[in-house]
């Protein structure tokens, strides 16, 4: 959803239009009730320091490694930088992704030595795209901007399992299983119990799934990952029973996903937000 006349409009007015073209109403910004509500809040007014490097992946791995020793193992970063040209110098492994650090949903997925020609076209304005002017989503525009190579996980042409675990003042409340990519992408809900939600959080319905083998793990490493948030996502992926840390999530959908409204209700009352003094960074 693009962000109305950009450039035009303040930021604030500009966030409350791309809420309203979202749900149909205007979003309260004094008593926020539901989860969206909340997330529209958080990123309108809440510019804690604590938020900042939570869109920078080079940060939050770093996150994960101090956090969730021993819980969840954090995919090498193989090469960071802006400029693609310097992987012709890289030696990379047979299987490799790249990505921009200050955005999500772009991703190159390569095979062995890296043709800089051909990334040098495919990645053309990544570094300086402004993403956090989509959904003017505050914490993006504090990530560093640059590219980064990761080693891949997995098997190449297989999607795994993809957990996300949302933690609202502390505590594990659901659990997304996310299955496939692009068209063929489904979702199941899990309370902590693995206990099915009747939720699809506007998504087609995923297959039933038995309980991931490290769910108590993934709940320990969700918890430990976002301790000090009031509410956080922390997503992750299981492959062969090893447990790989994906991101973490401050504003999960951007504020803007359909929620169903009692899971959105539901949500939004087990969270508190901080007083509005405290969100001034």
């Amino acid at each position: 959803m693009r962000s109305p006349l950009p450039g035009v409009l303040p930021a604030p007015v500009r966030r409350t239009l791309l809420y309203r073209q979202a749900t149909g109403h205007l979003p309260p910004l004094l008593r926020p009730r539901t989860f969206t509500e909340k997330l529209n809040w958080r990123i309108t007014l809440d510019r804690r320091d604590l938020l900042a490097p939570t869109c920078d992946k080079l940060a939050m791995k770093d996150h994960a490694r101090r956090l969730a020793p021993g819980l969840v193992r954090v995919p090498q970063t193989l090469w960071a930088g802006s400029g693609v040209d310097e992987l012709a110098d890289v030696d990379l492994p047979d299987h490799w992704v790249l990505k921009p650090n200050h955005s999500c949903i772009r991703r190159l997925f390569g095979r062995g030595p890296a043709d800089v020609a051909d990334l040098r076209r495919r990645t053309a304005g990544w570094v300086a795209e402004r993403y956090w002017r989509k959904s003017e989503e505050w914490a993006y525009r504090r990530a560093r901007p640059c590219l980064l190579v990761e080693e891949f996980i997995g098997v190449p042409g297989v999607v795994p399992a993809d957990l996300k675990v949302v933690v609202v003042d502390g505590e594990p409340r659901l659990v997304e299983l996310h299955t496939g990519r692009d068209d063929d992408h489904g979702t199941r809900l899990y309370s902590p119990e693995w206990e099915p939600l009747p939720w699809t959080i506007g998504y087609r319905p995923g297959p039933d799934a038995d309980p991931p083998e490290r769910l108590e793990d993934l709940l320990k490493a969700a918890t430990a990952l976002a301790d000090g948030f009031d509410m956080l996502r922390v997503d992750c992926y299981e492959v062969d029973g090893e447990l790989w840390f994906g991101e973490l999530t401050p504003y999960p959908g951007a504020g803007l996903s359909p929620l169903e409204p009692d899971l959105d209700a539901w949500l939004g009352a087990a969270w508190t937000l901080p007083p509005w003094w405290r969100t001034r960074g």
